[in-house]
């Protein structure tokens, strides 16, 4: 029984569950997300089957999705923190511990209860998960991409230096798109 409980702390800890936030705000962005490619993001961060989304659902999950990007928008801590709180008051219920019946370890909840819907699941969790990090770290839980051309958001790290891509592949377009600008030759200005 130890390695099951072992195997759901690594998934549901604060961090995957702050990653899981990033992914599914990510996944939710698009104007109509399909509801198979955002069961596919819970199962990656271990929902377990039947994971099925209605329309409603995901228009719930869309209207949460939107309030949590407002704290990876924060540039400050105290920023992050106003907007986490705002969240808190407004949209969870009280902290609680549960276990599921038994089928999971204990661990607390912000939801009003096990079966809650999946858009006060997600705000709730993903409060949960944000709020601990900026408490932990002391900083911004997370980001936007600072690639012109992507709106993702994305957790930051911890050490190291500060984090202003959500992906590698972000980071090398913009420094290619930086070279080129650098080596193309400056336009002539005539003087008529």
């Amino acid at each position: 029984m130890s390695s099951h409980r072992d195997d759901w702390s690594a998934r549901h800890s604060v961090l995957t569950t702050a990653r899981r936030t990033a992914a599914l705000v990510n996944a939710l962005a698009d104007e109509r997300p399909d509801p198979v490619d955002v069961a596919d993001v819970l199962r990656a961060y271990g929902e377990t089957d039947p994971v099925d989304l209605t329309t409603r659902d995901i228009a719930g999950m869309r209207a949460a999705a939107a309030l949590l990007r407002e704290v990876f928008a924060a540039e400050h801590t105290d920023d992050a923190a106003a907007v986490l709180n705002q969240l808190l008051r407004d949209h969870t219920g009280p902290l609680r511990l549960t276990s599921h019946d038994g089928t999971t370890p204990w661990h607390p909840h912000l939801d009003r209860d096990d079966n809650a819907p999946w858009d006060e699941w997600l705000l709730a969790s993903s409060c949960m998960a944000l709020t601990v990090l900026l408490w932990d770290r002391r900083c911004p839980p997370g980001r936007i991409c600072a690639s012109a051309s992507c709106p993702n958001v994305f957790v930051t790290q911890g050490s190291g230096p500060e984090r202003r891509y959500c992906s590698r592949r972000c980071a090398t377009r913009e420094r290619v798109a930086a070279h080129r600008r650098s080596r193309s030759p400056e336009p002539s200005s005539e003087a008529g």
